[in-house]
């Protein structure tokens, strides 16, 4: 494949996003052929999944089945978009991968790394980041961002030891 796929990872709050789009514009603007995407999401059928996995009403989901989710929006993703653009040279820049899912599903949610990556392999197959970028931030700040700029939702109202599990 002779395109490029660079993952922006870090906590909620890091300004993974803000970054990710400021790179876009840029590149976008000298010309690149180059496309954004978000996890999970970036295709109708991961977009369905997304709201599965945020819905407040699925406060009883496993942690198995969270991460079941995410894998499979994330094969989602890749057949339907990212292999696509990869194959004809596209630049895709993807707000979070695979490293997210170790870290919430494998450390936050105790499903372990081991596990997690087994699964995602599965999903991802021969797609690899080529690069990937994490950006920290130390706990108040990325809570005080969070709260600026709060969604209610699944994930989001886990209690504070999940999320500095991640972080």
């Amino acid at each position: 494949m002779n395109g490029l796929l660079i993952v922006f990872e870090g906590p909620d709050g890091s300004g993974k996003t803000t970054v990710l789009e400021k790179v876009y514009d840029k590149l976008l603007q000298d010309g690149y052929d180059i496309y954004k995407f978000r996890e999970p999401g970036g295709t109708e059928i991961s977009e369905k999944i997304r709201e599965i996995i945020l819905d407040n009403d699925n406060i009883k989901m496993s942690a198995r089945c969270e991460a079941l989710l995410y894998a499979a929006s994330r094969a989602q993703l890749i057949e339907e978009k990212l292999r696509p653009l990869l194959e004809k040279g596209s630049i895709i820049l993807c707000d979070r991968f695979v490293l997210s899912s170790m870290l919430y599903q494998g450390i936050g949610r105790g499903l372990g790394i081991d596990e997690v990556k087994k699964i995602n392999d599965f999903a991802i197959g021969e797609i690899k980041a080529d690069l990937t970028l994490f950006l920290n931030i130390d706990y108040k700040t990325a809570i005080d961002r969070k709260r600026k700029n709060f969604v209610s939702d699944r994930l989001e109202n886990e209690d504070d030891s999940f999320h500095k599990k991640n972080l």
